[in-house]
């Protein structure tokens, strides 16, 4: 057995059912116990957007929600959208929209944990999974391993398959952009913005993630509109291929909901760990705001963006089915496989010649903000590895993710995806057991927050009050903002 080889074997255990089946009952679990907070409070995750101001140590609210999103916006929304659609048909993307629709509920509990037990480090605050482990849990070992798992797929791993993705669509899109180059191009701009710390990640994102996601939903909007008589039967199509009643896909449902879990659950990211450590970094009165603006995040990511290129892929006919067997159940694009050829060619049927060139932009985009996520989750765990030197140690992580990002441009990525989908699926098996066991103080943080909102009362967060331990940083911040306010 060679290294991809077993590479594979150990992946198709990471993300064999039991990762899902997890995934799947934690947002159930949690959209329960909170009452549902995704359809109860949506009015809230849009107003706590803009809440939260940036300080001397923290980035706002919406910054937050930016890199966040930048990490659950990817090539996944892209290449994996059309791959559950090629093994599991139109129906995959209605379970994408379920899993997103119970994972909000996931978002928000680790979030608001990654908020809670947040630490200021090096005059800025970091936080996540490594963090709420240890403080929480009190199981330091645990921790460790999350860090260390986080560090390596972050930082090592997945860079170089994110740089592969741009390089690998310039060119085919523009020849004469070669990987050299385009490995250049990443390493200039991404060094630019990584070097300027937390703070400017944060403005890169609030800049660039908008941008990006609102041109491809245009583009799609563009695609649906100029077609919208086919709409009501794409949107049946869908349903009744997820629930086995569409003649021709009702065979395959299971694979629906198979494809349709697993790449909602890898596009928006809910309950792997990520999410928390950008809420960590942001500025607010209380743990609660930042899990409702990340739960919102979730919609985004899959109800948006991952919707935009299955509708794309589906109104224009621009996809193919197998029917399990070798044969086809629908064969719209007959010898191109499932990925981003998909959306270009849906593209292309409404503006010939333009679908290479646009794909290759939003993979551009879509690929470079989870980079600036990549880096900024990898320093935060190094920053709690070597908390008396993490300044330096923060500082070559960032050249070794640039130099894995050149590396990955130039080099085909095979291995290094699946051996990044390994850490991925490690990170989301630790942190989603800990979010289980940290459950109370999730809940605990939202029943406060609304209890203060229907008071009327300023929002205020006193952990000592919820019972909750080691979240002393939250006393400081408490006094820093009386001085401030002068109360």
């Amino acid at each position: 057995m060679n290294l991809q080889q077993w590479v594979d074997l150990v992946n198709s255990y990471v993300w064999s059912t039991p990762l899902v089946l997890l995934c799947l009952g934690a947002g159930i679990y949690f959209s329960i116990r909170t009452r549902f907070l995704q359809v109860r409070l949506i009015k809230d995750m849009v107003g706590q957007l803009f809440k939260g101001r940036a300080s001397k140590s923290g980035i706002s609210s919406f910054q937050g929600f930016a890199m966040a999103l930048g990490g659950r916006v990817g090539t996944g929304n892209i290449a994996g959208v059309a791959t559950a659609i090629g093994a599991g048909g139109p129906g995959a993307l209605f379970w994408m929209w379920m899993i997103a629709f119970v994972g909000a509920g996931s978002a928000y509990i680790e979030a608001a944990l990654g908020q809670v037990w947040k630490e200021k480090i090096g005059g800025v605050y970091r936080g996540g999974p490594s963090y709420y482990i240890d403080k929480g849990l009190g199981q330091k070992w645990y921790s460790l391993i999350f860090a260390v798992v986080t560090v390596i797929s972050c930082g090592i791993l997945l860079p170089g398959v994110q740089a592969n993705s741009i390089a690998s669509a310039f060119q085919g899109a523009m020849p004469g952009v070669t990987p050299p180059i385009s490995g250049a191009i990443i390493v200039v701009l991404l060094g630019l913005i990584i070097f300027g710390g937390v703070k400017r990640i944060g403005r890169a994102a609030e800049l660039l993630v908008p941008f990006m996601a609102i041109g491809y939903i245009l583009m799609a909007l563009v695609i649906v509109a100029i077609d919208y008589q086919r709409i009501p039967a794409v949107f049946s199509l869908i349903v009744s291929s997820a629930l086995g009643k569409d003649a021709v896909f009702g065979g395959i449902v299971g694979s629906a909901i198979a494809w349709g879990v697993k790449r909602g659950i890898y596009s928006n990211e809910a309950g792997q760990g990520t999410g928390p450590q950008a809420a960590a970094a942001a500025e607010v009165a209380h743990p609660a705001q930042q899990g409702l603006v990340q739960a919102f995040s979730v919609y985004v990511d899959t109800l948006l963006v991952c919707s935009a290129t299955g509708f794309m892929i589906l109104i224009t006919g621009m996809y193919n089915t197998g029917d399990g067997k070798g044969g086809f159940l629908a064969h719209g694009l007959p010898g191109v496989e499932a990925g981003p050829a998909w959306t270009q060619s849906a593209i292309d049927t409404i503006f010939k010649g333009f679908g290479g060139e646009f794909v290759a932009l939003a993979l551009f985009f879509f690929a470079f903000t989870t980079l600036m996520a990549y880096a900024y989750y990898a320093e935060s765990n190094v920053a709690y590895l070597f908390k008396k030197n993490s300044a330096l140690m923060i500082t070559l992580t960032r050249i070794f993710l640039l130099a894995m990002s050149f590396y990955g441009a130039v080099r085909t990525a095979t291995l290094a995806w699946g051996l990044g989908d390994i850490g991925v699926g490690l990170m989301a098996w630790l942190n989603i057991i800990a979010i289980l066991l940290l459950s109370r103080v999730g809940l605990a943080t939202l029943k406060d927050y609304e209890a203060q909102r229907k008071s009327g009362n300023p929002l205020r967060f006193d952990p000592e009050k919820l019972g909750i331990r080691n979240a002393g940083l939250w006393k400081q911040i408490a006094v820093e903002r009386d001085k401030t306010t002068g109360e």
